[in-house]
């Protein structure tokens, strides 16, 4: 268990969220946690909305706020403002992209087995609507290297493929995907290409720009530290014009990205707050966090999977801030065990960790943060082994 945070990441980080003491928190991947700091800008923001709500949505917040928060993400993924727009989350570019897409009957939309199940859900539908058809394609899974997942990915490609949903870092089984070389080889084919990075942003350092796509979408509400509901649909110069916001409201016919600020009348403060969530990584040292968070979590599996006697899911080349460890034998490998055995942690240990069916296993997802420590990993380890000894008694 050899790991020493730099200064002053660690237990000592805890108090600077709003994340309840006495918990092992090792599942920022789900929904993030905004730093308390974040939290008070994105309140004075609240404040100044419902004192003047007329003068906050008709003369401040679009013109220059939005645009603002929305240049200084472009500034962080070193693109043009102009071809990001600020929206929700990230399966709301998903289906942005995907609803504006004209489909024809045997056109294939390729996904892989560890697409997010939102996504893969979007994707069903539109294809259904438009006589096309959804391709998924096995990605292997403990992956050895990244050339073993182009390879897989690549067999997927046909003629017939219109588009091809490519994950950043996916979310079940937490890889880090060769995104770029992944982008190449669907341009190769002819399709078009759209990113789902909702993990990525704050996690992995990047350019947005030369990973090649027509489209990425990204949260900022899960590594970034924004509040929730805070997510960027970038759109390459040639797509622009054709992307277009699922909400038709006051803003059409002003062009990507303007028909996304204004979708008619919403919370905007978690937006509004990111560019304070941004200086606050600076200060906090944006390269440190993402290797501290890379550095432990790589630890902290290590241990838990010795611990177990198990493995881990990905090798560092494939790893940044979550890693995923096979559960010992012992228990059920179906979704209510999984279900059942998180919540019990969860509510009984005090171990927040997301527990996952894949590849005819159990895998505990793990998560690190600039909160998290060794000894959060060694609850879990401890805590899930106390459980399969009770289940063999």
């Amino acid at each position: 268990m050899e790991f020493q945070p730099p200064a002053p990441f660690g237990a000592a980080m805890h108090t600077a969220f709003a994340l309840a003491p006495h918990f092992a928190h090792l599942n920022h991947g789900a929904f993030g946690a905004p730093p308390r700091a974040v939290l008070q800008v994105q309140a004075a923001l609240r404040a100044r909305m419902e004192a003047e709500p007329s003068k906050f949505f008709e003369r401040d917040f679009l013109e220059p706020e939005m645009r603002a928060a929305a240049g200084a993400l472009a500034d962080y993924l070193r693109t043009d403002v102009d071809g990001l727009a600020l929206i929700e989350n990230a399966t709301i570019g998903v289906n942005a992209v995907l609803r504006h897409l004209d489909f024809a009957p045997g056109d294939e939309i390729l996904i892989t087995d560890q697409t997010y199940g939102a996504v893969a859900n979007a994707a069903a539908y539109v294809a259904a609507r438009a006589g096309a058809v959804v391709r998924r394609v096995a990605l292997p899974f403990p992956a050895a290297e990244p050339t073993t997942i182009l390879s897989a990915f690549e067999e997927g490609l046909t003629p017939r493929t219109r588009l091809a949903i490519i994950d950043h870092v996916t979310s079940q089984t937490a890889q880090v995907l060769p995104v770029t070389e992944l982008v190449a080889a669907a341009r190769v084919a002819g399709a078009l290409t759209l990113v789902d990075g909702a993990h990525a942003p704050g996690m992995l350092e990047f350019d947005l720009a030369t990973i090649g796509a027509d489209w990425y979408t990204g949260n900022c509400h899960k590594w970034l530290f924004t509040p929730r509901s805070c997510a960027f649909l970038w759109a390459a110069h040639d797509q622009r014009a054709a992307t277009l916001p699922l909400v038709v409201s006051h803003g059409y016919g002003l062009g990507f990205p303007y028909e996304f600020d204004w979708v008619g009348t919403r919370d905007v403060t978690a937006q509004l707050a990111l560019p304070a969530a941004l200086r606050l990584r600076a200060q906090w040292g944006e390269t440190a966090i993402q290797e501290h968070n890379r550095r432990l979590v790589l630890a902290g599996s290590t241990h838990v999977a010795e611990a177990w006697g198990t493995e881990v899911g990905t090798p560092p080349a494939l790893t940044g801030a979550m890693r995923c460890v096979a559960l010992p034998a012992g228990f059920a490998v179906d979704a209510e065990t999984a279900h059942a055995l998180r919540w019990q942690l969860a509510e009984e240990d005090r171990v927040q960790v997301p527990i996952l069916p894949f590849a005819g296993r159990l895998w505990a997802r793990l998560s690190a943060q600039v909160y998290n420590t060794m000894d959060d990993y060694a609850r879990l380890a401890a805590a899930v082994a106390r459980r399969r000894t009770n289940r063999s008694q």
